[in-house]
């Protein structure tokens, strides 16, 4: 295995690089475009904060795989990969709204080891490495104490395009807010995930999240006591979609409320 402490620091070093893009454009004039689906944008921005976080790996690293929100995979031979969203939060980035990040992982043999999330425009930069806790900013986080799902203050997010299926989204949401449940929208799963690290939420579910949203805050989470699973409470990989992360006290209430089993 790699040095712990040259990973952190190329970890480090890529997410200056591309946090030093989205402060370059921010609220200036770029170029927007849209993917596949409704107001799934890409702009000028997350190319060039992509392309500047790529050239700190690959020349560190040049033999890692990767696997980039907007470039794609890059396989190769190795045991390492890192996992990139160059601008989480495309969306806040394009109105002016401060947030959004970007958010690496480093994945070696199948499991995350790495994570770093970093909002520029608050100067949080969100760390762990496994087994040895979270930080923001150097300084050590912990998940909340609440222990009631009605008590809590929960974010969530929603896909692009509807899933038309049964327990969806919208049905979800209704069932906490409707009974006073605090439920924040950010608009970036990567900070969802931190602010569940550093109580500021209880909670957070998703039903459409890829690896480069997910990958580096769910480490995160955990390293800060919290938990993470699947919809169902089985146990999270960043390859599956729908998430739910919490304090880990309110955890498999949130569960059985997400799956309709129980009311609040």
């Amino acid at each position: 295995m790699l040095s712990s402490r040259m990973l952190h620091t190329i970890l480090r070093n890529a997410a200056d690089a591309g946090a030093a893009e989205i402060l370059r454009f921010f609220q200036g004039s770029f170029e927007i475009h849209n993917k596949e689906g409704v107001n799934n944008l890409v702009t000028e921005a997350d190319h060039a904060a992509e392309k500047a976080i790529l050239q700190v790996i690959k020349k560190a690293y040049p033999d890692h795989q990767i696997l980039a929100e907007e470039s794609g995979a890059l396989e190769q031979c190795s045991e390492y990969k890192w996992i990139i969203d160059p601008i989480d939060g495309t969306i806040n980035f394009a109105q002016g709204i401060p947030l959004n990040c970007v958010s690496i992982a480093v994945e070696w043999k199948g499991s995350i080891i790495l994570g770093a999330v970093y909002n520029p425009h608050l100067r949080e930069f969100f760390f762990a490495e496994k087994g040895k806790g979270a930080t923001l900013n150097d300084k050590p986080i912990q998940v909340s104490k609440k222990t009631t799902t009605l008590k809590s203050c929960l974010v969530t997010g929603f896909p692009y395009t509807y899933i038309n299926e049964n327990n969806g989204p919208i049905e979800v949401f209704e069932r906490f807010v409707r009974k006073g449940v605090p439920v924040r929208r950010l608009g970036s799963a990567a900070i969802d995930l931190c602010w569940v690290a550093c109580g500021r939420f209880d909670g957070f579910f998703e039903q459409k999240l890829e690896p480069w949203d997910s990958a580096a805050g769910y480490l995160i989470v955990e390293e800060a006591g919290g938990k993470v699973t699947g919809f169902r409470g089985e146990a999270f990989s960043v390859y599956q979609h729908k998430l739910i992360a919490t304090n880990g006290l309110i955890h498999d209430e949130m569960v059985e409320v997400i799956n309709g089993r129980k009311k609040l």
